[in-house]
């Protein structure tokens, strides 16, 4: 069999990832951290949540999860003109699999759920999904977000299944107006559904409007007086940039703009206190039993406290509103993956997380879903992009990790000459009859072993820019190649005949892109107390990690060179001390 279809098939993925797994524990010592030891005294504590908190300290503790792509209205700033393919029922999430995951997350520390879409009022198992989240020990609240057509006929039920929090969407307050941008009636409903949330005690029923110039800019002082005489947080959204709503600078009304609006009406409206996680500025006209919010995401944004990630329909766990990077739940659940490399997953995409989003004008011009795809998968024709293809964009912790720099790679990478050592003359795996045979490690003593090993993909100038803007139709390569050197350097044993399986003590793999030589520089560094080195897992790690940003870009481009697999470093057993550097 070729060399790349013995080490990349894809086949470790399923198998699951569950064998090993010790090798990345190594990445989360520092807090010392055992799934079962997390008690509910002390999950909001930051390095009690490794797998939740990023690396700027901010913990995710409020998880969104998206229960259809399906929705009964079509809101002309959420659904495209052309509308949206919608994704086959077996690519999203079952009612059991949305349930064991908000059950992991829940053991992690999330303490808010809020069920979203698509609208998560036509889900069929909405009640009882409501129902069993309720049952998790250490889930606080439940909530929904929903556009209330059909709150009049499931809100008494949902109360009783024990529904905490309510969002309704109401971007205007004039029916005509209202089928004007639903393009469906259905006005009068969502006001019934309105009244009938606050004569069932939801105080505040908060209200969402998305705040547009030139549709509903003459309604802002509307609303406020629509918190005159009821318990209602409405709340304005700035208009965001999505694919397919045709976003304009001009359409989007900020939050300051907005204020000063109201305060010309009302000069005594002002500010209420705001908790630490809160995405709504809080004001409120005196006297009046409702209050007023304004989400601020284009204007003043609040990524710095941001809190909240989110599981898509289709299990694609994506960690910013405006980020386009997402890895696939679904299929690591699917294959079998045990839960403890869901959680490295997991860990991984959030401390990947970026500081704050691109900025309003950049957001503009970047792809993303279309909104009422934000929590679905996306497949427009036109924003392949973003697409994911199985476990292709799965982000893992090691990406985080400084790169080997006591091992740089410019000092030795271009050495045309073979280095060897020395301390035998015969190979060790074939018998004196020339047959093949496993050494036999049994009398030898343990020791500490250490191995790395490099090597480099020239990729070509296209891809290498394609790659520092993370544009591949595939996704996130580096982190992806990264990913597989890991789990292919824990099963050298399974595709190298002769290799012994080792307990491997710590595991890094790392993944550079070099711009000025367009190349991908790959290294893998093993660790091991035991009978038999790691130099096979350091260089199987790096030639899956390499074969993996071939095939991830193979679609650009088949000229590209996987070059000068090298064993760097190795230590520990009978035979010696090696450095490349200090090999003659």
């Amino acid at each position: 069999m070729r060399f790349n279809q013995i080490f990349f098939q894809y086949s470790f993925f399923s198998r699951g990832l569950g064998k090993q797994n010790f090798l990345l524990k190594k990445c989360f010592s520092s807090t010392k951290y055992v799934p079962s030891e997390i008690s509910n005294n002390d999950i909001h504590n930051p390095k009690e949540l490794p797998y939740l908190t990023d690396n700027h300290g901010r913990v995710h503790t409020y998880l969104r999860i998206s229960l259809t792509e399906k929705c009964n209205l079509r809101c002309n700033y959420c659904m495209p003109e052309e509308g949206v393919k919608l994704t086959k029922k077996p690519e999203l999430l079952t009612t059991n699999e949305i349930l064991t995951l908000s059950e992991l997350f829940v053991k992690q520390g999330v303490n808010k759920i809020r069920l979203t879409g698509g609208e998560p009022t036509i889900h069929k198992d909405l009640l009882h999904i409501v129902e069993s989240l309720k049952n998790i020990s250490g889930l606080e609240q439940v909530a929904i977000t929903t556009n209330g057509v059909t709150l009049t006929k499931q809100l008494v039920n949902l109360q009783r299944a024990g529904l905490d929090v309510l969002n309704i969407s109401l971007d205007t307050l004039k029916s005509e107006k209202y089928e004007r941008i639903t393009r469906r009636k259905g006005w009068a409903r969502v006001i019934a559904g309105i009244d009938l949330a606050i004569q069932l005690g939801y105080n505040p029923v908060k209200i969402n409007v998305v705040a547009m110039r030139g549709f509903n800019d003459d309604e802002i002082i509307d609303f406020v007086e629509f918190t005159k005489d009821r318990p209602v947080d409405v709340r304005f959204i700035e208009y965001m940039p999505f694919t397919g709503n045709k976003w304009e600078t001009q359409k989007m009304i900020p939050f300051s703009e907005m204020k000063s609006m109201i305060q010309a009406k009302y000069p005594n409206f002002s500010a209420l206190p705001n908790n630490p996680n809160d995405t709504s500025k809080a004001y409120h006209v005196p006297g009046f039993k409702g209050q007023l919010g304004f989400i601020t995401s284009m204007s003043e944004h609040f990524c710095g406290s941001c809190n909240r990630i989110r599981l898509m329909a289709d299990g694609s766990l994506k960690v910013c509103l405006f980020g386009n990077s997402e890895i696939s739940l679904r299929d690591a659940l699917r294959n079998g993956c045990s839960e403890e490399d869901l959680l490295l997953m997991i860990g991984a995409a959030v401390k990947r997380k970026k500081k704050q989003h691109a900025g309003m004008m950049n957001l503009a011009q970047m792809p993303n879903r279309p909104m009422i795809l934000i929590d679905c998968k996306m497949d427009t024709g036109r924003n392949h992009n973003l697409r994911k293809t199985g476990f292709n964009i799965l982000n893992q912790y090691f990406l985080i990790n400084s790169p080997l720099n006591s091992y740089s790679l410019p000092r030795f990478i271009n050495r045309p000459h073979i280095c060897q050592m020395s301390t035998s003359s015969k190979l060790t795996h074939v018998t004196a009859e020339g047959k093949v045979s496993m050494v036999d490690v049994g009398e030898k003593v343990n020791s500490e072993r250490l191995a790395v090993a490099s090597g480099k993909v020239y990729v070509g100038p296209k891809v290498t820019q394609l790659i520092k803007e993370n544009m591949l139709k595939k996704g996130d390569v580096l982190t992806t190649a990264q990913l597989a050197g890991i789990i292919g350097a824990k099963k050298t044993s399974d595709l190298i005949p002769l290799c012994h399986n080792i307990f491997l003590s710590h595991l890094e793999v790392n993944c550079t892109l070099n711009e000025q030589d367009e190349t991908v520089v790959i290294t893998c560094s093993a660790k091991s107390t035991g009978k038999t080195g790691v130099e096979m897992e350091a260089l199987t790690g790096v030639s899956v990690a390499a074969l993996t940003v071939y095939d991830m870009c193979k679609a650009v481009t088949k000229a590209m060179v996987i070059r000068e697999i090298i064993l760097v470093k190795k230590s520990g057993g009978y035979r010696g001390d090696y450095d490349i550097d200090n090999s003659g």
